[in-house]
């Protein structure tokens, strides 16, 4: 991760800086700093005195973009050094403060930051280069969708977990298709979360298989079953057009190696070679070329165990 820029004078991390906390704001329960009557380095965070801007300073932001309404430094989170590095980014405070919160009991996740809408995010992220931001794709100025999007372009060693309020929505398709590593709904379990970013920090995909079937079967329009195949498809072998239909069935590699009595490596070495011809970074993304190609079609079942 490279270092933040040194904050200039007047900044909130800034060591000569007089600014006072946010109106409102409250030390964290289970945190081991206590409010100063001047502003403080977040304790775990990657803004060290001097060595950069706090989050939530104007350095970082685009122009004209101003500072983040309601954006707050994460409060402290894992352990000083190494570990998950997470952005947290979501337009209600209370959500953020409870990710933030759930994501403390873990010693290897440290929460970097907080933002409340896409366009911070962006700015943010190239500011703190976290490992994961959990991305609420319904914010204001900047939709997560496009934020996903800028990201994936702009930091490929990035990966964002799409967070919705709803289950079936439109937007986590969008989330999915602009490059995002998985997506869950907010009433997850807590243990639930932190699988999951543990799972898309190991470059792997996160979405439930049932769940991204009705997704698709709802908002993807598969392409006529008289289209002829895309030239990404017709450039797969036989056997990794059967590992794409169980891909798109929702059977993980095990499964795929069960099913086709072959290794778990292999496996991999197949996924590997279909991401590669199909031009996508993850199962998720196959799977939703898979579906508009018309390889796969909802309701076919696809070998999925029942």
């Amino acid at each position: 991760m490279t270092s933040p820029t040194p904050a200039e004078p007047g900044s909130k991390s800034h060591p000569g800086s007089k600014s006072q906390p946010e109106p409102g704001s409250q030390p964290v329960p289970g945190s081991k700093s206590q409010p100063e009557p001047e502003s403080q380095p977040v304790p775990g965070s990657d803004a060290g005195t001097g060595s950069g801007p706090k989050h939530g300073s104007d350095a970082g932001t685009r122009p004209g973009a101003g500072p983040a309404p309601e954006a707050e430094p994460a409060p402290e989170a894992g352990s000083e050094t190494g570990g998950i590095t997470v952005l947290i980014a979501d337009d209600q405070p209370l959500v953020r403060r409870g990710l933030s919160l759930i994501l403390l009991s873990d010693p290897a996740i440290r929460v970097v930051g907080e933002v409340g809408d896409g366009e911070h995010a962006v700015a943010a992220a190239h500011e703190l280069r976290p490992d994961v931001v959990l991305m609420d794709i319904r914010m204001p100025v900047l939709d997560g969708v496009r934020a996903t999007e800028r990201l994936t372009a702009e930091l490929p060693g990035c990966r964002v977990l799409a967070l919705s309020t709803f289950d079936m929505d439109e937007h986590v398709v969008g989330a999915l298709r602009a490059g995002a590593s998985g997506f869950l709904p907010k009433d997850v379990s807590p243990e639930e979360l932190v699988a999951a970013l543990r799972t898309v920090h190991r470059g792997e995909a996160v979405v439930a298989p049932r769940l991204l079937t009705r997704l698709l079967a709802t908002f993807v329009t598969p392409a006529p079953a008289s289209h002829p195949p895309t030239a990404e498809l017709a450039g797969l072998t036989p056997r990794e057009v059967d590992v794409l239909r169980l891909i798109a069935a929702g059977l993980d590699n095990a499964e795929i190696a069960q099913r086709m009595e072959i290794g778990v490596q292999t496996v991999k070495n197949h996924a590997t070679g279909i991401f590669a011809k199909l031009g996508v970074r993850d199962r998720a993304q196959a799977v939703i070329a898979a579906y508009e190609s018309g390889l796969v079609r909802a309701g076919q079942g696809n070998g999925f165990p029942r």
